[in-house]
């Protein structure tokens, strides 16, 4: 797909912070695992990563706002255009040495986002959408799953660390919708959750707690591919909120039923 000059700057500056994180991903596992010493190490990785990639976008265009998980927020002169970031989405992943993780960067128009990009760097996989022009993964075309059945579906969430009090509540989601499914995974990585939505890899995926940069560039991607994206509550805002569920058309209601019950 020919993209917009917007979004050939955002996967020029993913392809640059995926580089950088996949040489220093290959480095952590030469690291002692401990809080010191490889998590050190990932927050420079992290860092560095936002550091090229603020670099590509704000030289592009530096009247545009910035959100990052790293870097906070920066009001630009122009005040309807927003670059929204997460340099390394699956930060525990990279941590451990797994191969999950991903570059997200997003464009946000009038408090809309018009464009995503999510760089699966180790499998080198380049997933990108722009508002009314489809969502791709490289050079292929992207589509929701075509299931019917919630039986035959996949869904993916994330399950809360290190005791947060929202655990409960996400073991309940899952012990609701574990029985009537084909499978439910966690990957970690919310980025990647919602590239694979609109991929076809999984039907559905649901979660709370996350932050605005997690989320972004994967809201364009699944309705570009065809899917339905909601706040978990149907009066919310995503981005607000932090909450989301999303599958394809033919299962989103009894999906939706079912965890919002």
């Amino acid at each position: 797909m020919q993209g917009s000059a917007n979004l050939n700057v955002m996967i020029k500056a993913a392809r640059l912070a995926g580089r950088s994180l996949t040489k220093d991903f290959r480095e952590v596992e030469n690291l002692q695992v401990s809080r010191k010493g490889a998590g050190d190490f990932v927050t420079k990785a992290d860092l560095s990563a936002e550091k090229i990639i603020k670099e590509q976008l704000m030289e592009a265009r530096p009247t545009y706002g910035w959100l990052a998980e790293e870097g906070g927020e920066e009001e630009g002169t122009d005040p309807t255009r927003r670059w929204i970031v997460d340099p390394l989405d699956g930060t525990t992943n990279f941590l451990h040495g797994l191969p999950h993780w991903a570059v997200s960067i997003a464009l946000e128009h009038k408090g809309q986002i018009i464009a995503g990009v999510i760089f699966d760097a180790a499998k080198d996989e380049m997933y990108f959408a722009e508002k009314g022009k489809g969502a791709w993964m490289n050079d292929t075309r992207l589509r929701v799953s075509s299931r019917h059945s919630m039986i035959d579906s996949v869904f993916a969430t994330g399950i809360p660390f290190g005791g947060r009090s929202d655990l409960p509540e996400t073991i309940k989601d899952i012990a609701q919708i574990a029985p009537s499914v084909a499978g439910i995974r966690r990957w970690g990585s919310a980025a990647l959750d919602l590239a694979y939505v609109a991929a076809g890899r999984y039907e559905g995926y649901w979660e709370r707690r996350l932050n605005s940069w997690d989320l972004a560039a994967g809201i364009v991607l699944v309705r570009e591919a065809g899917g339905f994206i909601e706040p978990l509550n149907p009066k919310g805002n995503i981005l607000e909120d932090g909450e989301v569920i999303c599958a394809n058309e033919a299962i989103f209601n009894t999906f939706a039923k079912t965890i919002r019950r």
